[in-house]
């Protein structure tokens, strides 16, 4: 225990030392509070411009009620078409962010305007139930025609209703009715846990690649300096082991719980700017037992891999084979990652492959916390994958020492594994 102890405190020591580990984690807190008191500058900001609406001079004011808004202008051409004046009302209530102006310019002087930056959009009716959209750069968001088509098929509706006997008011009754519902949900609201869920994966699956890496180079850095085989006579395999992933995991834990610490204080110093984006809120309301599950799974599936990474850097010759030799460990947890990210976006949390990852070590990390978080998952099976990965961590951790005291010996040629394995049935 005092071995461990010892190794245990240089190693945390000397990521606090580090001058990139510092300065990553002073960056990251700086970028989140520039991001979360920003809301404080635009508000300000608003502020001013409000006010200067306010005080603005006669000419200002006049171009205010002019009917020309602030988002733009959309022309409106409806040549022959009966009732265009009331199409054009109707459309000017539906854009009400934008001014819509109707015009007898002919297609090419209304393509010119559109393609100038003069408009924003320009909708030419042949008919009724006809019309042409003209726009610059079509987006992807591009909702304009949906709200359209929704106006005309209801003054369609109105006309055919009236036509038919029905009064004018009876018609926009009909027209109008709006259909009321409510949802109770007995279990996990997917889309309220899905953002908080996805940065919690991310960041497990960052740290698990950076620090896992971190211990794979300082091992393989050891050895190349010759440093481990004279540790290795003084100290256990285990201890080394042991105290080289419980450090980083640590250093892992410090520096999440700096970064998430500080959000969480500068939303708070700034939530009433934030009022209103749900999305900012579903991240910040992220429930107790969840953070618990988090840490758990996070501690656990680190162990896992910190182990594996530490006893593949115990083999590497030279520091330079590091990223060659932790190829395959990456791949396996890349690959467990998109496993699950695939499954969060595709509404299949509770799949048979997330069934199954959910008590494999190597994805059980995420795969469980992810059903914990956007599902109802009965206890038994989440205290069974915690039981699966402690046993797995101790397993794991005793195997990868026997590697690391073996691959002092492992110089020049890349080892195989049969050698490996041969080799740590002696030890």
């Amino acid at each position: 225990m005092k071995q461990f102890g010892t190794i245990f405190k240089f190693e945390l020591s000397s990521y606090f030392k580090n001058k990139i580990f510092v300065g990553v984690t002073i960056l990251l807190v700086a970028v989140i509070a520039v991001v979360m008191f920003l809301p404080r500058f635009w508000g300000s900001e608003d502020g001013n411009v409000t006010e200067m609406t306010e005080n603005a001079g006669n000419g200002e004011a006049q171009e205010e009620t002019s009917g020309v808004s602030v988002e733009g202008m959309i022309l409106f051409s409806a040549a022959g078409v009966e009732n265009a004046d009331v199409i054009c009302q109707a459309l000017d209530t539906a854009f009400s962010d934008y001014a819509v102006c109707m015009t007898e310019d002919g297609i090419e002087t209304i393509k010119e305007k559109v393609a100038s930056g003069e408009a924003e959009c320009a909708f030419v009716m042949d008919s009724f139930m006809s019309y042409t959209y003209y726009v610059n750069n079509l987006s992807l968001y591009d909702s304009k025609t949906a709200i359209v088509d929704e106006v005309l098929e209801q003054m369609y509706t109105m006309n055919a209703l009236t036509a038919g006997g029905i009064s004018a008011d009876e018609a926009k009754q009909i027209v109008s009715v709006q259909i009321n519902h409510e949802t109770e949900s007995l279990g996990k609201d997917q889309m309220q846990n899905f953002f908080y869920t996805y940065i919690m994966i991310f960041a497990l699956y960052m740290v698990i690649l950076l620090y896992g890496q971190m211990v794979a180079t300082n091992v393989a850095t050891e050895k190349s300096s010759r440093a481990m085989e004279l540790l290795i006579t003084s100290a256990r395999p285990v201890s080394m082991m042991f105290g080289k992933v419980v450090a980083s995991c640590l250093a892992g834990f410090i520096q999440l719980l700096v970064v998430f610490g500080s959000s969480i204080l500068f939303y708070n110093l700034n939530q009433s700017y934030w009022e209103g984006n749900m999305i900012v809120a579903s991240i910040f309301d992220m429930p107790l037992y969840l953070l618990v599950y988090m840490l758990i799974f996070f501690v656990l599936g680190f162990f896992i891999y910190a182990f594996l990474y530490g006893a593949i850097g115990s083999t590497a010759s030279k520091v330079e084979d590091i990223n060659t030799s932790v190829m395959p460990l990456t791949l396996l947890f890349v690959v467990a990652f998109l496993v699950v990210m695939f499954s969060m976006q595709g509404d299949s949390v509770d799949s048979l492959l997330m069934r199954i990852c959910s008590y494999v070590p190597f994805t059980s990390p995420m795969a469980m916390f992810t059903r914990i978080a956007m599902s109802t998952v009965p206890f038994y099976e989440i205290i069974l994958s915690i039981i699966v990965l402690i046993l797995s961590v101790l397993g794991v951790g005793v195997i990868s020492a026997k590697i690391y005291r073996v691959g002092v010996l492992l110089y020049g040629t890349k080892p195989k594994l049969g050698s490996i394995l041969k080799a740590v049935k002696k030890a």
